[in-house]
């Protein structure tokens, strides 16, 4: 009983203090917690029954993540001339921050990463040539996915990011009536068309960038479009700047942010019935209102039921009309596993468009 007093007690206090960064956070009041949170965390560690070796690599990585923590806290959360009031969506970032020791102590012991030990001789006469060649690959694959992890998470991606937060809100609509009448006319033209088109998009973007290194995933946005051109494509997007975040048309070049940008294009079979149960669908959230689900990303958790993100709502259009060929929870669903988990064929590959090369364009048959 003294114990579990002791852990909740722990847990209040811990608690306690993310509301209080929440709240009234500044520069010096996050400095001080990222340390104090390192500190446990290094405390924690040297108590454990583990190697030495052990302790000392989770100990460099409690290090790294601190570094990361007060570069970002400097240069992005409390940037120089930025006033109290105009934070309160970066101090909710410095709070995410704060539990960075703890993601970090738990993926490592969990996953038991052997590169904390140094093997046995013994060890070492067992390892084949064959091994070491997949060994050395493994390494150089590490290595690479690092490289690119530290380009996706450069300061300037997460700036960006930040910077855009604010046009947000993940508890009430805030986008209404973007999609014109325009639109519902070109969509309904292709009733016709047996097809639902499924878009999966690599854009370059900063926030596609970021996801990538924790979805592992090089596609991380998907989209809807009644016709096979991609002259209806639409999702639950930022809003490019011009509308709102929410339930949004999307051309193709918004995809195009960098080089490198690319798309994919799915057919889904479906009678008319079902394709035009989806565009009225969509015309009653466009009447509704809409918002995109920032929160939802992380605690995958809607407020109201047209606050959604891009992958939700392609899943939640398709299992209303019965289209649905995986079962999953909507908020828990990834834009790749819209491919990933058709374990019965239901899609049909249409086309890949590479931006900038010519060759790649969309049939148009």
């Amino acid at each position: 009983m003294e114990l579990k007093g002791y852990l909740v007690g722990c847990y209040v206090l811990f608690g306690a203090l993310l509301v209080g960064q929440l709240v009234f956070g500044n520069l010096v009041t996050f400095l001080a917690g990222y340390v104090a949170v390192f500190l446990f965390a290094l405390v924690r560690t040297w108590s454990m029954g583990a190697r030495k070796r052990f302790k000392g690599g989770l100990t460099a990585a409690y290090a790294v993540a601190l570094g990361v923590q007060v570069v970002f806290c400097v240069q992005v959360i409390f940037p120089e001339g930025a006033a109290f009031q105009d934070a309160p969506f970066r101090r909710a970032f410095g709070v995410l921050l704060l539990l960075l020791p703890l993601v970090v102590s738990r993926y490592v012991a969990v996953g038991k990463y052997a590169q904390f030990y140094l093997p046995s001789l013994q060890d070492l006469s067992a390892v084949s040539f064959a091994q070491l060649q997949r060994k050395a690959r493994q390494a150089a694959q590490a290595a690479d996915s690092l490289h690119q992890a530290e380009e996706s998470l450069c300061l300037e991606n997460w700036r960006e990011v930040l910077e855009d937060l604010p046009r947000h809100n993940s508890f009430r609509y805030i986008n209404n009536g973007s999609l014109t009448e325009e639109y519902f006319q070109e969509a309904r033209r292709h009733l016709e068309d047996p097809h639902l088109y499924l878009v999966l998009s690599c854009t370059g973007s900063p926030a596609s960038e970021i996801l990538s290194v924790f979805t592992q995933r090089q596609y991380n946005h998907a989209s809807l479009s009644f016709d096979r051109e991609l002259r209806t494509i639409l999702s639950y997007n930022g809003g490019e700047r011009l509308y709102p975040p929410g339930l949004n048309r999307e051309m193709l070049a918004f995809f195009h942010k960098k080089p490198g940008a690319s798309i994919l294009v799915y057919a889904l079979g479906c009678t008319r019935e079902q394709k035009a149960g989806v565009l009225a669908r969509v015309e009653q959230i466009n009447r509704e209102g809409s918002a995109y689900n920032m929160i939802g990303l992380v605690f995958k958790f809607s407020h109201k039921p047209n606050i959604m993100f891009c992958s939700q709502f392609v899943y939640r259009m398709l299992e209303l009309e019965g289209l649905a060929y995986f079962t999953k929870g909507d908020g828990d669903v990834k834009p790749t596993d819209l491919v990933e988990l058709d374990y019965h064929r239901k899609l049909a590959f249409v086309t890949e468009i590479r931006f900038g090369e010519a060759h790649s364009r969309l049939p148009t048959g």
